[in-house]
């Protein structure tokens, strides 16, 4: 939506520091004020893409108010040289150019109440030149982008961190999928061109606020799999990036290189192996690794996908400052802000495929031989016994 006017933007004269599309606002409404046959020319925005409530009402007013028809020849520099010639032709077409101007404004008026004939007059005095409408257009379609791809992209921050959801992580990728639409929108709407990536630094890594809860399920997860090392090949959608603790990321992958070699797994072996791999600090006590390791064991997938469950709403939370980080920085194109934002965007599409397969059944595999075994023989049933005392006994 449009930024609202201050209390102090009673005047367009107000000194106020103002970005560079505020002007190519200006510049339009004041082109198409002056000159309104140059409508025609002013293609992919609406409103919605100026960022004040008083340009969004002026905009929409010249959408919605008929221009005259001698208008649609002449613009108003020409009609105000002939109304100081005292051209008869020049007194009429200014008499229907400021018909229009008072309908204009008195359209606006419904939507922007602080609005005088002295803005109009702003307006038009801030176009450099009407011709040049197409490129103001582009200005304020690109910003209008910007502020839209940012805003969707904050969406995704919040629902990522907003715990009052039942259900987090589908209305995360929900808002992911809308953060994407957006992404499409801009790139159909700028087509592509050759130029450098974006070179915004990326937000550092947001706090963890999980009171330790994460690091012992991690820890609960390690010591499930040293138990029952067979349940790792079950959780191939589980990977040491998705730890929040390095030290459980380390060892995580000690366990699934054993596994798949194929080689005699305890605690013993994994720290072994985390040794050789180099995932032990001068910090970690071997001790204390056999202690947890060795702790009872419980449900891996089950710990497997709370793990999986906090690294998607992470990692949605990350691609959405990365993206805000794109749209704050205003040096970044749209083609930049297309081409950054679907890089960002491919890392949450691949955890969010892992996510898919740890939290989707696995479907039965038909087998003609087992059809053939299991089918009901023709006949009488083998007994009469009812089926629920079959599944007592």
């Amino acid at each position: 939506m449009p930024r609202p006017p201050q209390p102090d933007e009673d005047d367009l004269a107000t000194i106020t520091s103002w970005p560079p599309v505020y002007y190519a606002e200006q510049a339009l409404l004041g082109a198409l004020l002056s000159a309104p046959q140059h409508l025609a020319d002013v293609t992919g925005i609406s409103p919605e893409a100026f960022s004040t409530a008083a340009h969004a009402a002026v905009f929409a007013a010249i959408c919605a108010v008929p221009a005259p028809a001698l208008a649609k020849t002449t613009d108003y520099a020409a009609a105000f040289a002939a109304l100081r010639a005292q051209s008869p032709s020049g007194l009429a077409e200014r008499t229907e150019h400021v018909v229009w101007l008072g309908k204009v404004l008195t359209t606006a008026r419904k939507q922007a109440r602080g609005l005088t004939a002295a803005h109009l007059h702003g307006l038009i005095s801030a176009c450099p030149n009407p011709r040049h409408t197409p490129a103001y257009a582009r200005i304020i379609a690109a910003e209008s982008a910007r502020r839209r791809l940012g805003k969707a992209a904050a969406r995704l921050v919040h629902t990522a961190r907003d715990a009052s959801l039942p259900h987090l992580v589908p209305a995360a990728l929900a808002e992911a999928d809308t953060l994407a639409s957006v992404v499409d929108d801009i790139a159909a709407a700028f087509p592509a061109h050759s130029g450098p990536l974006p070179r915004t630094p990326a937000p550092p890594p947001a706090p963890r606020h999980d009171g330790g809860e994460a690091a012992q399920e991690e820890r609960l997860l390690l010591a499930t799999c040293t138990a029952r090392p067979a349940e790792v090949e079950q959780m191939r959608w589980l990977t040491p990036d998705d730890f929040t603790h390095p030290l459980h990321a380390g060892l995580w992958q000690c366990l699934t290189a054993l596994v798949r070699r194929d080689v005699p797994v305890d605690p013993v072996t994994v720290i072994w192996e985390a040794q050789q791999r180099g995932a032990l600090s001068a910090a970690d006590d071997p001790r204390d690794l056999l202690t947890f390791l060795a702790e009872p064991d419980v449900s891996a997938p089950y710990l497997g996908e709370r793990i999986l469950h906090r690294s998607v709403l992470t990692t949605a939370h990350h691609v959405g400052r990365r993206i805000v980080a794109f749209t704050d920085d205003p040096a970044n194109t749209p083609y930049q802000l297309v081409v950054g934002s679907r890089r960002a965007l491919a890392e949450l599409t691949a955890i969010r495929a892992r996510w898919h397969n740890a939290t989707t059944p696995t479907p039965t595999t038909w087998s003609p031989r087992r059809t053939a075994r299991t089918a009901p023989r023709a006949g009488p049933p083998p007994t009469t016994v009812p089926p629920t005392s079959r599944i007592a006994r």
